[in-house]
């Protein structure tokens, strides 16, 4: 078999038992690997607690993996998440996706809970389980250390440990499997790490029609200035995206009361670059290298992160927002929930935590002592518990990242249509309303956006399925990555087949949702964004956002999936007709 390896290991941790068994190819060929693979393989249980022994905890990688092919040393993690009751799923480069290929697994699929704190260790002739009491309780950096020579590392901190409910798994090139929790299922598992080491090639089926689509992909990169240009991503990473949302008067300020942050020069893009002397840094193999490393190779934050610990908390301190980034990586925990939790704890009590305070309560929430026990739950919890649930500012209980959705009208439909909760990325509709690519919208407008909204849902859960990096579709396509994946698998691919491929991940994960008691009431935002107007300067007028009208956006929406006016399925077989 070119591309996939055919084979899912089957990993029973109560019992120590395991299996490595074929995937049927049908599925292979019609969910490819990554996010729609495993979400295909999580419709058995729709139903079990996110902590349920029962439940999957499933990686998996795509056919993609272990070829040169831009952006593709990446792997999905999915089962429930903890916070928000959804399926879910999270997406994290590096070499420990490319190793589990190498050792001969697409997917690797964990149930159970072992009596004792474990770790999983996988070669492509053995598996282990090995002791690791003396590891609980360690930090991200001491676990990798002690596991390095076993090969690639995919650990839990205490927060997941310690079943914070946005806790992630960390790698240890220091990428994460971040948002949702993965790391409290992870830990509720007992499972420390997992460690993967392979020699295994991943064969290609047309190696000169492979080496021409990586030509065209690899231009398309160079003549991208949202990668390769003065002020892309190569160059500055995600954080240059400081300077554009303030200007756009959409950056989350104070709980996203305000959308303009007045010291947010104080963390832009240039000036990390500057007094942190960043380096260029990335996922293994990638040749964007978006992400940036201190001077000692500590990774920086990204955007979402300096945005969140500065704006969102009223923070203006750079060095706070980085000791706050490196504290949440340390311990295992997602920036963008742990910042919003406390900032919703923020101005439920009048005051929001100083520079001084965030580091003992992120350590308090990840051990769950003192505020740190209700703050660990995640901001809608808490503010429920807290007496004013609407000040969680978050969908399906996810919280939002930073772009407030009164400034870009499909980021506001977006939210709400997103399986996973209030995520950015599931259509991110920010690269039209505000980078302007591949053609402009008008952000402040919600027409054509349903249609939009519901095309790119489906280009992404396919691109999540390659698995591939979003960021390189600010310059390749579908078509180039089409022509990438029929040379690798030998199995004909057009755009058009991914978007089919993709609708039908969409359509699976709703109707999960949809089976775990989701419905339309779930598909909208907090009051908030459609009663109170955000900041406005420099010409630019930040409005509520006009309720009717997005209601009647939702509702094409669910018209374009084949949904009835509550969101739901009026087919109650919707699983059987598919493959």
């Amino acid at each position: 078999m070119n591309g996939w390896t055919g084979t899912i290991l089957t990993i029973d941790l109560t019992t120590g038992d395991s299996s490595r068994e074929e995937i049927p190819r049908q599925l292979l060929e019609e969910y490819l690997g990554g996010r729609g693979l495993g979400v295909r393989l999580m419709r058995d249980y729709y139903q079990l607690d996110p902590f349920d022994p029962a439940m999957p905890l499933i990686f998996s990688v795509g056919p993609l993996c272990g070829t040169p092919a831009p952006t593709s040393a990446r792997l999905s993690v999915v089962s429930r998440s903890p916070l928000t009751g959804t399926i879910y799923d999270c997406s994290a480069g590096g070499r420990f996706a490319w190793r589990l290929k190498a050792a001969g697994v697409d997917v690797l699929f964990i149930t159970g809970k072992s009596q004792e704190p474990v770790v999983l260790t996988i070669t492509p002739d053995n598996i282990e389980l090995v002791p690791a009491t003396h590891l609980w309780g360690s930090d991200i950096p001491t676990t990798v250390a002690a596991l390095k020579e076993r090969g690639s590392v995919a650990a839990i901190g205490p927060a997941g440990e310690n079943g914070v409910l946005f806790a992630n798994i960390m790698m240890g090139e220091g990428n994460s499997v971040g948002r949702g929790g993965m790391g409290a299922v992870m830990g509720g598992k007992n499972l420390k790490a997992v460690t993967v080491n392979g020699d295994r090639k991943t064969t290609i089926a047309d190696s000169a029609l492979f080496d021409n689509a990586r030509q065209d992909i690899m231009r398309l990169f160079k003549a991208s200035p949202v990668i390769f240009g003065p002020l892309g991503i190569s160059e500055f990473g995600t954080p240059v995206l400081v300077d554009l949302m303030a200007q756009r008067r959409m950056a989350p300020t104070e709980n996203f009361r305000k959308t303009y942050f007045e010291h947010s020069a104080n963390y832009s893009a240039p000036t990390i670059k500057d007094v942190c002397k960043a380096k260029k840094d990335g996922c293994y193999g990638c040749p964007i290298q978006c992400k940036k490393s201190s001077r000692d190779g500590k990774p920086l934050p990204e955007y979402e992160t300096v945005s969140h610990f500065g704006a969102l908390n009223n923070v203006r301190e750079l060095h706070a927002i980085i000791t706050a980034n490196t504290l949440c990586n340390e311990l295992g925990m997602d920036t963008i929930t742990a910042a919003a939790t406390l900032s919703a704890w923020g101005e439920i009590r009048g005051a929001f935590p100083t520079a001084a305070e965030i580091p003992g309560l992120l350590i308090d929430i990840a051990l769950r002592h003192g505020d740190g026990r209700l703050l660990s739950l995640g901001s809608r919890r808490l503010s429920e518990s807290m007496g004013h649930p609407e000040l969680s500012m978050s969908v399906k209980s996810l919280e939002l990242p930073a772009y407030d959705p009164r400034g870009a009208y499909g980021m506001a439909l977006a939210y709400c249509t997103s399986n996973r909760g209030g995520c950015h990325l599931r259509a991110y509709p920010i690269s039209h309303e505000i980078l302007r690519k591949p053609v402009p919208t008008d952000r402040f407008s919600f027409s054509g956006k349903a249609r939009i909204i519901s095309i790119a849902e489906d280009t992404n859960a396919a691109v999540d399925s390659l698995v591939a990096c979003k960021f390189a579709f600010f310059g390749a396509s579908l078509e180039e990555y089409a022509e990438l994946l029929t040379a690798v698998t030998g199995v004909a691919y057009s755009p058009q087949r991914l978007k089919e491929i993709g609708k039908r991940i969409i359509l699976t994960e709703r109707f999960y949702n949809y089976k775990n008691g989701f419905t339309r009431a779930d598909d909208m935002l907090p009051e908030r964004f459609f009663t109170e107007s955000g900041s406005s300067g420099d010409g630019i007028d930040i409005h509520p956002i006009d309720k009717v009208r997005f209601e009647e956006e939702l509702d094409k929406y669910y018209r374009i999936r084949g949904l009835n006016v509550g969101g739901c399925f009026d087919d109650g077989d919707f699983l059987a007709n598919q493959p």
